[in-house]
């Protein structure tokens, strides 16, 4: 018995870490570029792609029949390609609808809806043509599943 208490107790703080850390993981794993192991590309892509993620969320939210805002649950996952000019991301998001209208002030900060009746997930696919440090961004592709923006 002695033996097994000493066990539980070493199992412990480990399935705690694992439990406060387990979904970041999941969204950190996604930030890393595949194909890419340069610390300048990793650099880059760290740098770059929140803001291209918040061009596509943004086109996303126009362009859905939805009155309600969608917000990125989880990144999937992602990659860059170089040009000779600008950057290309491509990358696979999952998307849950909020309780806030789309054009409200603070999406950010609004909780997802929690209805287990409505279909509120959506992944997409989105590849981006982008220049983000001159704030220049062209969307070359978005195919969803479970619903779509247009």
């Amino acid at each position: 018995m002695k033996g097994r208490q000493r066990r539980c107790r070493w199992v412990q703080p480990w399935t705690l870490l694992l439990l406060l850390l387990g979904p970041r993981l999941l969204v950190t794993y996604g930030w890393r570029p595949q194909g890419y192991e340069n610390s300048e590309n990793r650099n880059t892509l760290e740098l770059y792609f929140p803001a291209v993620v918040e061009y596509v969320l943004h086109v996303y939210n126009l362009r859905s029949l939805d009155r309600n805002a969608y917000k990125v649950v989880r990144v999937l996952q992602s990659w860059q390609e170089l040009r000779e000019i600008g950057l290309v991301f491509s990358m696979e998001l999952q998307f849950a609808r909020t309780r806030c209208r789309k054009f409200d002030e603070d999406i950010d900060n609004c909780p997802f809806q929690a209805t287990p009746d409505v279909n509120n997930t959506v992944t997409c696919f989105f590849m981006v043509d982008c220049e983000p440090w001159a704030t220049k961004f062209q969307l070359l592709n978005d195919t969803c599943l479970g619903g779509s923006a247009e």
